[in-house]
C-alpha cells in the first residue's frame, strides 16, 4: 500500500532514523529533486524536494535544504475572508487577515432570488478586490522561494488573475490547503502545513502498514 505522511521540516532527520529503525538496513537514491530510501524489507519513502533544487546530493544535504530560511508566501482566499502571510523558515514574518460579508443562498424565487443573486455577486466582487490588495501589499514584494494557497480554488484564481500579482503565478505549489475563513490562528497553522514535507510511503509487500 502507497499513502502519503505530512512531516515538519524539524523531523524529517529524526523520521528517516525511525523509518531506517523499522524497516532494516536503507540505501538511499538522491536527485536534485528527490531523495528515495529503499528498506531491506521493501518499504520505500519518497521524499519530494521542497525548494529546489537540492545542490547537496545526500540525506544530510537535504535535511540542511528543508531547514534553511527558505521565505515562503501562503495566500488564503474564501467568500468570507481571506490572508496572507510570508514565512521565512517557521516564523511568521508579515501578514494580514480580513473578512467581508457575503450572504448565504436563499430558497426565494422570481425577482427575489435575481436581485439577492446580483447582491451576493456584488458583494463576492468586494471581498475578492480587498483579497486582492492584501496579496499585492503583503506578497508582492516579498521574494518569495514558493507560494501555497488555500480555501476556495475559484477565489484564489480570481484573486491571481490580477496583473500586480503575476510573478506569483509560477511560484505556487502544492499543496492546496482546505482551510476555513482565515483568521490569524488559521494562518499560522496554515504556514506550518504549507512547510510539511509529503512523503510518499509504500509499505512492505508483506504488510498492510509499517
Amino acid at each position: 500500500m502507497t499513502r502519503l505522511v505530512s512531516v515538519a521540516p524539524e523531523r524529517l532527520d529524526r523520521w528517516l532514523t525511525g523509518f531506517g529503525e523499522r524497516h532494516g538496513s536503507t540505501a538511499y537514491g538522491v536527485t536534485p529533486e528527490r531523495l528515495t530510501v529503499s528498506a531491506e524489507d521493501g518499504a520505500v519513502a519518497v521524499v519530494e524536494v521542497p525548494f529546489g533544487p537540492l545542490t547537496e546530493l545526500s540525506r544530510d544535504g537535504l535535511v540542511a535544504h528543508v531547514l534553511a530560511d527558505h521565505r515562503l508566501g501562503v495566500l488564503l482566499v474564501r467568500r468570507g475572508g481571506y490572508g496572507a502571510g510570508v514565512f521565512v523558515g517557521s516564523r511568521l514574518t508579515d501578514s494580514k487577515v480580513g473578512s467581508r460579508h457575503v450572504q448565504g443562498t436563499t430558497k426565494a424565487g422570481g425577482w427575489s432570488q435575481q436581485r439577492y443573486a446580483r447582491r451576493r455577486d456584488n458583494q463576492a466582487r468586494e471581498a475578492f478586490a480587498a483579497a486582492t490588495e492584501v496579496a499585492v501589499r503583503i506578497l508582492g514584494g516579498a521574494e518569495l522561494d514558493a507560494l501555497v494557497c488555500g480555501g476556495d480554488r475559484k477565489a484564489v484564481d480570481t484573486v491571481l488573475e490580477d496583473p500586480r500579482l503575476k510573478d506569483l503565478v509560477p511560484l505556487v505549489r502544492p499543496p492546496f490547503l482546505g482551510v476555513p475563513d482565515p483568521k490569524h490562528k488559521v494562518l499560522e497553522q496554515a504556514g506550518q502545513d504549507a512547510r510539511a514535507l509529503r512523503i510518499e510511503l509504500t509499505d512492505p509487500p508483506d504488510q498492510a502498514s509499517p
